[in-house]
């Protein structure tokens, strides 16, 4: 098969965030060589010594335009020098998954076909990340140099007569003009070397008792149409138990079933509705790409992914994997509550508190200084990986479940007893005017910033919070010094309480401000759990 050289113009807008390059589905549609300059940047910043006969993975939630972007890859691929493409059954592999699998293959690097929480189909959201040889995201000097190529771009390489059956499982070998050897695809079933990770990380046989065993625990998952639907079916269900009927919404669909597959109260309704009568004792779901979860316990109980992270943190023994190699230390992103922090505090365990990216958690546990890390955005992870990952969530709490025997409300109830409660609501505003946001975050960073606002006293009701300290905060990263600035304006009480203003760097139509509220109370007085789950679904 031949390889092409094809002229191309560059475009100004194709600054990976994040979370990759995430656009309107017509984005990559509409403009001319826009996807196939974005992925001729990333193969270019990889040295061609380390692309030539390398492995890269390839997998994607199975949103619209996730099978032609994927075909588009592997033509570029094999004109770059890369050797072997590992790609999932069908182009679909969740982001945990392909971080699993890039790691087991010692692959180079992997890109995820993905706008994670994002809604799909043909008017919605497509996205590309490119992920480097320990599994995670690329890191902030990887994006820089990928976008700056990408502004100088003239041309790129690709075998448009290149072919891949994403259908069937199994090697898919071709020769290429002036190439020495073959390129290979490998389309894989990636369940099960997903499932064989999470095999040595828990108990299954005591995951499977409390499962399916007698007096067994009732579970309800939604996949939300996304990724993590086969892996839900085979793991929870073919292999621990569950009944069919306890998996929903499994099937991926490219619009994810005209829904918006963000796993919080307001989007997972059919969940939501499903644990009110009381019949399930635990529940939880997922996003598009499965790396985030929600928590839910019987009656609908709400588990923010604050307490997630520190009720896990608390039993973290309860989880084989960590009896056996420690744990290292503690994360989460400045925005999401301190509750993890004083669960790091009584067992005296580090803790890190990074920005708002799961590559600052990466970072760490290369430098074998974190366990287990948390994100006030339904993320939850730990160290057998380089993202986070929705399933080993649910896994860890069933775990916890298995071994603490009681149920989630009063898991969680517990340790409010236990460590006091941070009361913690997040509000969006979207598509704010990019100036209008800015101005407004200058004059807010100069008044808190300025000397006289610290001490100031605020009354709210019958309690009075005092300002401890008011920033603009940044990172210095323990493992390689780099310096995050502007990452968000922080206002701390007193006693713990915190106000967190950020911009977001993840919206297509202006700006999103996002305002974080985490109120401590040492003592906890409990009200009905259905009237506090309420409060928190109506503060999202």
């Amino acid at each position: 098969m031949s390889v092409l050289t094809v002229p191309t113009a560059p475009y100004p807008d194709q600054r990976p965030s994040t979370n990759g390059l995430r656009k309107k589905v017509y984005v990559f549609q509409s403009r001319r060589n826009y996807l196939h300059n974005f992925i001729q940047s990333v193969f270019s910043s990889i040295d061609l010594r380390d692309r030539q006969g390398s492995t890269m993975v390839v997998g994607g939630d199975g949103r619209f335009f996730n099978r032609t972007a994927t075909q588009v890859i592997v033509q570029m691929a094999a004109a770059n020098g890369v050797g072997r493409l590992i790609i999932g059954h069908h182009g679909i592999m969740s982001t945990p998954a392909v971080s699993c699998m890039i790691r087991k293959c010692k692959a180079i690097g992997g890109i995820v076909l993905t706008a994670s929480h994002n809604p799909g189909g043909p008017d919605g959201d497509f996205g590309i990340k490119f992920n480097t040889a320990n599994g995670g995201p690329a890191n902030e000097a990887v994006t820089n140099k990928i976008f700056q190529i990408s502004r100088t771009i003239e041309e790129f390489a690709t075998c448009p007569g290149l072919q891949v059956d994403l259908t069937t499982m199994g090697k898919q070998t071709f020769d290429l003009e002036n190439k020495f050897k073959p390129f290979t695809v490998e389309i894989v079933d990636s369940v099960e070397s997903y499932a064989n990770m999470l095999r040595n990380i828990f108990d299954f046989a005591a995951l499977k008792e409390l499962l399916s065993g007698k007096n067994h625990f009732k579970i309800r998952l939604d996949a939300l149409h996304g990724a993590v639907g086969p892996y839900v079916r085979r793991i929870l269900c073919v292999e621990l138990g569950c009944p069919a009927s306890s998996a929903i919404n499994c099937v991926p669909k490219e619009d994810f079933g005209g829904q918006h597959p963000d796993p919080n109260p307001i989007y997972a309704t059919d969940l939501v509705d499903s644990m009110r009568d009381g019949q399930y004792d635990f529940g939880a779901a997922f996003d598009a790409d499965g790396d985030q979860n929600m928590i839910l316990g019987k009656h609908g109980f709400f588990v923010t992914p604050s307490d997630s992270v520190a009720v896990i943190a608390d039993n973290i023994f309860c989880i084989p994997y960590f009896q056996h190699a420690g744990v290292r230390g503690f994360a989460r992103t400045m925005p999401t509550s301190a509750a993890l922090d004083r669960v790091a505090k009584a067992t005296k365990i580090e803790l890190y508190e990074t920005p708002t990216a799961w590559k600052f958690f990466g970072n760490l546990m290369d430098a074998g200084m974190l366990s287990l890390c948390g994100e006030e955005s339904f993320g939850t992870g730990g160290d057998h990986i380089r993202e986070k990952d929705g399933l080993w969530a649910v896994l860890a709490w069933l775990s916890i479940l298995a071994t603490r025997k009681k149920s989630v409300e009063d898991l969680v109830k517990d340790h409010w007893l236990k460590y006091g409660r941070n009361y913690f609501t997040r509000y969006d505003y979207e598509n704010v005017d990019i100036d209008a946001a800015c101005e407004m975050m200058e004059d807010l960073e100069i008044t808190i910033t300025d000397k006289t606002f610290v001490r100031q006293r605020f009354a709210v009701e019958d309690k009075i919070y005092q300002v401890e300290k008011a920033d603009s905060f940044e990172y210095a990263d323990p493992v390689d010094g780099t310096i995050s600035r502007n990452q968000g304006l922080r206002i701390i009480f007193s006693d713990g309480s915190r106000i967190i203003y950020r911009l977001s760097g993840t919206s297509f139509d202006g700006a999103t401000v996002q305002i974080y509220l985490d109120s401590y109370e040492k003592e906890h007085v409990f009200g009905d759990a259905q009237v506090e789950y309420l409060k928190v679904k109506t503060a999202f």
